[in-house]
């Protein structure tokens, strides 16, 4: 289970999420990419999915594999799990937890694909800590602007004080790296990810899902997967 964070709000970490699942799926592993933002959701808007059913949804005792979807236009082997409408009353999250040894709705996700990725919420409130509580490890996506990458710096941090370990940054809407930009976060960067994909604000369902359609952007997020396997993906 990998968590793709970073501190600021279009930074480009859902279609950084996408992107991965595109990739992976072209390998023919299944993929799992859940939006772990209740606040902000985007991913369900990006990949062409319903906002509900989703998280709320396993909250309440759905299995994952019923509530994702596919995307549309549909990315071999990858389905999405929106956030929902809001997080789960305190009710619900007791029978959850009593149906599922205590386990959290973003936890019941783990191992139901080959991949699961949780596209994480901006900055470091409680709604980003969780995905990070539960996560094997950590990507973190910055743009190469200095608030931008002081923000990703504050994300890595927190990622491991919770036990996340962060194994690689992705500089989006950049050509080159940044100078002293692995100092700064503390990882290696994985690559960059050009302007065509990084779009998270494009307009019209399902928009994240064509902008991946770009050789470049394809390249991109490939070379970005084999930088993580076989040790995290």
């Amino acid at each position: 289970m990998l968590a793709v964070a970073g501190g600021k709000g279009g930074a480009g970490k859902t279609t950084t999420t996408l992107g991965l699942a595109a990739a992976l799926g072209r390998q023919r592993r299944t993929v799992v990419a859940v939006d772990a933002d209740r606040e902000m959701p985007d991913l369900h808007a990006m990949a062409g999915v319903a906002r509900t059913p989703g998280l709320d949804a396993v909250a309440e005792g759905w299995p994952v594999e019923l509530v994702a979807g596919a995307p549309d236009p549909p990315l071999t082997g990858v389905e999405v799990l929106p956030a929902g409408t809001g997080p789960p009353s305190a009710g619900s999250a007791a029978r959850v937890g009593e149906r599922s040894g205590g386990a959290t709705p973003l936890a019941r996700a783990r191992g139901v694909a080959d991949a699961v990725l949780l596209d994480c919420p901006a900055g470091a409130g409680s709604d980003a800590v969780a995905p990070l509580r539960v996560a094997d490890a950590a990507v973190v996506v910055t743009t190469t602007e200095p608030d931008c990458l002081r923000d990703a710096a504050k994300t890595a941090a927190m990622a491991r004080e919770l036990d996340a370990p962060v194994v690689g940054a992705v500089v989006s809407r950049a050509d080159e790296v940044p100078v002293r930009i692995e100092q700064l976060l503390g990882c290696p960067v994985l690559g960059v990810v050009p302007e065509a994909g990084t779009d998270s604000r494009a307009e019209g369902v399902g928009r994240g899902v064509e902008l991946l359609d770009n050789d470049g952007v394809r390249a991109a997020h490939d070379g970005l997967v084999s930088g993580l396997q076989p040790k995290y993906l």
